[in-house]
Order: structure tokens, then sequence, then C-alpha cells
């Protein structure tokens, strides 16, 4: 190949390399720390939904010809002037607030989605405009419920509040507050000319009320001095009158001495006299005391010792004739226990006696004729003569005599009858 070749090919190759540097800066976009490449056409996922672009912040990225497309979105601050006029505010004082903003698009997801889902393409007036819009019903909302006094007195409570509520609306649209400074607040009707006026009356009122203070204090001093100088004064009378009213109450004391000496006298002498009436009266009640000992008690004294005597006797008679009985009784449980099984028969005939003769004693003059003994026992022996032989038996027990205890007459027949 010949020098022309050479040449040929050379050019050839720097026309290609001029191209591709062409091609390639037309494809290749570097971002700057101020703003943000957005390519769109390219799909990713953010969070749980697909979109259709993809953000470059800070860097660099190759378009794709054809398939995709690349704009620009400034990140710098805007500066925008907020100006509000008769916004009315709590209480219904209508007030005109002028202020000023800087605003930018934020630069961090996902506010900065939220941005280019808004104003990607838009100009930058166009975003300042609605910004400010937004700032400055973001201002009424505020100031409505505000006074006029606090929004005038407290601007650092004001411009919290304000910036407060304008970043959550802000932040929908995907732009960031970075400050907000209130210039001017001012009103048509003289509302905060009318407080400046009451705010000078009260330090006119201020200064005449500590004016007034300064002369009552200084009065006040001078009561005291002369409060101190009638003190001193009345403290000398009152001095005076001690040393008099002193001397009159030795004087008094000195009467009242000899009054009381006299009044103690006289006292005592009635003292005395009632103490030889309380002897005399003692002595007439030991006579009493002891007339009424030998008239009354020495009588019943003698007498309970007599009914206590008697008392004693009848007590011991009792008592030995309980002895006496215990005793009879005593012999009576003896004989019985020896007696043993006939012991009830004994006992029983030892009061027929007397219970015969009771019975017999009831009937006047009784008549016996006749008395027949009939008939034989179950051991062949009669019953006349078993009724002899108990008989017999009942005056060997008992001693007690039933044929004595019957009529002569009667005793007779019968002793014929058996």
């Amino acid at each position: 190949m010949g020098i022309g070749g050479i040449l040929a090919v050379l050019v050839i190759a720097f026309f290609a390399l001029i191209t591709l540097i062409i091609i390639v800066k037309n494809m290749l976009y570097i971002c700057q720390p101020n703003e943000v490449l957005v390519f769109s056409g390219a799909r990713r996922r953010m969070g749980n939904r697909v979109v259709g672009y993809k953000i470059i912040k800070g860097g660099r990225g190759i378009r794709i010809p054809l398939f995709e497309t690349v704009d620009r979105v400034d990140l710098t601050n805007m500066i925008i002037n907020v100006s509000v006029t008769n916004a009315y505010s709590k209480g219904g004082i209508p007030l005109t607030v002028q202020g000023v903003a800087n605003i930018k698009i934020a630069g961090e997801e996902p506010l900065l989605n939220n941005a280019l889902e808004r104003f990607l393409a838009r100009s930058r007036a166009e975003i300042g405009k609605i910004a400010k819009e937004t700032l400055e019903g973001n201002l009424r909302g505020v100031l409505a419920t505000l006074t006029p006094e606090q929004v005038n007195e407290d601007k650092i409570s004001f411009e919290k509040s304000l910036l407060e509520q304008a970043e959550h609306d802000l932040s929908k649209l995907g732009l960031v507050l970075d400050t907000l400074t209130i210039q001017n607040i001012s009103d048509e009707v003289g509302y905060l000319a009318s407080i400046g006026r009451m705010r000078g009356a009260e330090v006119r009122k201020d200064a005449r009320i500590a004016e007034a203070r300064a002369k009552a204090d200084a009065a006040e001093t001078r009561a005291r001095n002369l409060e101190t100088v009638s003190l001193a004064q009345i403290n000398a009378e009152v001095k005076k009158l001690e040393v008099m009213t002193g001397k009159r109450i030795a004087d008094a004391q000195t009467k009242v001495t000899a009054r009381v000496a006299d009044a103690q006298g006289e006292v005592r002498a009635r003292v005395a006299q009632a103490t030889g009436e309380l002897e005399m009266q003692k002595a007439r009640i030991e006579q009493v005391r002891r007339r009424l000992e030998a008239d009354v008690i020495q009588p019943a004294e003698a007498k309970r010792r007599a009914a206590e005597e008697k008392a004693k006797a009848d007590a011991a008679k009792i008592q030995e004739e309980g002895r006496a009985t215990a005793e009879a009784l005593r012999a009576v449980s003896d004989t019985w226990k020896k007696a043993g099984p006939n012991a009830r028969d004994v006992f029983l005939f030892q009061k027929l006696e007397s219970l015969i003769t009771k019975v017999v004693s009831t009937i006047q003059q009784p008549k016996i004729d006749k008395i027949t003994v009939t008939g034989q026992t179950n051991g062949g022996t009669s019953l006349a003569a078993q009724l002899a032989i108990a008989v017999e038996q009942i005056r060997a027990a008992t001693g007690v005599d039933v044929t004595k205890m019957l009529p002569e007459s009667a005793t007779r027949r019968g002793s014929s009858a058996s």
C-alpha cells in the first residue's frame, strides 16, 4: 500500500473517530450535582410498583437511541416572593403579610418521584407559580388561627406554624421549603397601629404607675418616720402612766392588806364561834347516840342473842333427831340384810298391827258369827292348821297376836270352828 492509501486510511479513521465521539457525546449524559437526569423509557421497579423512567443524580448515564429520552431537572433554589392581602386573622381583622421563601425540587426519593410526576418538562417559572400559590394558601390558613397580636409579636411562632403546614402540602408536590421569612405585616384598618398606640399608652401608664408608687413610697416613709416619733412619745407617756399606776397599786395594796387583816380577824372569830357550836352539837349527838344504844340497840342485841341461842338449840335438837333417825334406819337396814329373803315379809308383818288396828277401828262392833276353814293344801295339810301356824309365826317374828285384835266372841267361835 502506498502513501496515498495510508493517508486515505488515516482520514477514514479520523472521520470514524470524530463520528464515534459525536455519537458518544450525543448518547452519554453527565449529571451535575445540582441537577437530576431522568431517562424516560427504561422500566424499573420502585417499591411495589414498576415505573417507566430511571433517575441519575450526580453521575453519568448512556441513553439508548430511539428507546429513551433524557430530561434535566434543576435542583437549585427558587426565590419566591409571598404576599397576601386582606387575609382575615382570628377575630376578623384583615392583614397584609409579605415574605420571602426559598424552594427547590426535592433531590431524594420518594419526594423526587412526586416532583417528576408533576413538574417534568415544566419551566421553573411554572413551578415557582404553583409553589407561590400553595404558600399563599397556607399563609392565609395560618393567619386564620392567630390573632393580629400573636402575628405581630411572635413572628417566630408564626413562621414555625407556617413552615409546618407548608411542608406538608409541598412534600406532596415533591418540593422542599428551605427557608421562609416574614418581612412585613400590616393592615388597612389601622388595627396594628392602634395596638402600637395601646402599647405606648401602657408604657405611659406604667411610667405613671411607677411615679405614683414612688410618691406613695415616699409618703409611706414619711408616715413611718412620723409613726416612729409618735410611738416614742406614746411609750414615754405609757412609762409615766406605769409609774403612777404602780404607785396607786402600792397604795391600794396597803389598804387591801389592812382590810384583809380586819376581815381575817372577823372570820377567825366566826370560825371559833362555829367551832364551839360544832363541839356542842357533837356532845349532843353523843348523848343521843348513847340514849339510843341503851333504849333500842342493847335490847335489840339481847333479843338477837336470845334468838340465836334458841335457833342453835332447835338446830341441835334437829341434828340429834336426825342422828337418831339415821341410826334407826341404819339398824333397820342391818336387820333387813341379816333377815335375807324374808326381810320383806318381816317388815310387812311389823306394819300389819297398826294397819289392822286402823282398819278394825273403822268398823263399829263387828259381829262374826262363825269362821269356817275348809279345804286342804297341795301337801295334804289342812288350811286351818296352816293358818294357826301362820298366826304363831307372826307372833314369833313380829310379836303381834292377831287373835287378840279380834273380838272375844269371834275368837271363841273361830276356835270351835277350827
